[in-house]
């Protein structure tokens, strides 16, 4: 008999998988310089093994180097595309395009730019008994967008019932008015295929303990020529976008996570199709009244899991 209730709640957190822990231990107690400390051997090693980091990230994601700023998860990488965007306005106020389904880390902030002048729009979402139950109609968001709109901003997987936004087709939207488009994915990278050069994404936020990485490390992708007023002060670290010492171990620790997801995504997405898939099929056959909250048990517009 088990000691320990089955956990099933990957959605809030992931373990660490044993080989993103091997790759961050030697950052903790051997390699610990400080990134920023650039005049000995130790700070230039920290230093590389960020760059690398970087660089992974950006490969698996479909940008470049230049466009990931590590921040210490989702929440503030949130925070930073929303208020970053907003702040950049001269006089205040715009509006902004979102849905009541996002995440708390993206509904407060919004909440805060509401009481500072701007004005938000929700688009609505499917409702049961649609097969499409959760899911945006990117026409909605076209509907919603207005000369003055500054931001829309919507996640790319939904947290609490898994259905998929066509994010691609709602950048295109978003590009062809030109307006900017941030995407929380943090339920999305590492679990299906993200190319953020075909997906027209201008802010796009992640975090490595929802993918089998340590919690506290995240980071924000910034398409070039975004730019954003900063949120953390004091350092000037990456490039002036989020001062503060670098967390070097947490970010090599996402850098492996994310490349080991990204390798092993084919096979794994299948498993744990079968897994839900089968775990939906026997509690409906054993008793009465199951009822599948969010869209349709389609990997075309739920996640795997």
């Amino acid at each position: 008999m088990r000691d320990r209730p089955v956990y099933l709640d990957n959605h809030a957190t992931t373990r660490v998988d044993p080989r993103v822990l091997e790759a961050m231990l030697p950052y903790f107690t051997e390699q610990y310089g400080n990134a920023g400390s650039t005049s000995h051997a130790y700070g230039w090693e920290a230093k590389d093994a960020v760059e690398r980091a970087r660089g992974a990230i950006a490969g698996a994601l479909g940008a470049t180097a230049k466009e990931i700023v590590f921040t210490s998860g989702a929440t503030e990488s949130n925070n930073l595309a929303l208020r970053g965007v907003a702040e950049r306005r001269r006089g205040g106020g715009g509006h902004i395009v979102s849905a009541k389904t996002e995440h708390k880390a993206i509904l407060d902030p919004l909440k805060r730019l509401g009481r500072r002048g701007f004005e938000i729009t929700w688009v609505p979402v499917k409702q049961r008994p649609d097969a499409r139950a959760g899911w945006i109609d990117p026409d909605d968001v076209r509907r919603a967008i207005r000369d003055d709109t500054v931001l829309v901003t919507l996640m790319w997987a939904n947290n609490e019932i898994g259905v998929i936004h066509s994010i691609a087709e709602i950048g295109a939207i978003c590009r062809e008015r030109g307006v900017l488009f941030h995407t929380d994915a943090t339920q999305a990278v590492g679990k299906i295929p993200v190319d953020l050069e075909a997906s027209s994404v201008d802010l796009l936020s992640f975090s490595a303990h929802k993918m089998y990485g340590p919690k506290g490390v995240g980071g924000l992708y910034v398409r070039r020529r975004v730019r954003l007023a900063p949120q953390i002060e004091g350092g000037g670290q990456e490039r002036g976008l989020r001062s503060g010492t670098l967390n070097v171990p947490g970010i090599v620790g996402m850098a492996a996570a994310l490349e080991l997801c990204v390798a092993e995504m084919p096979a794994e997405a299948a498993r744990l199709q079968d897994l839900r898939d089968r775990l939906f099929s026997g509690l409906a056959d054993a008793m009465t009244g199951v009822e599948l909250n969010g869209p349709a048990l389609d990997p075309s517009i739920r996640l795997p899991h």
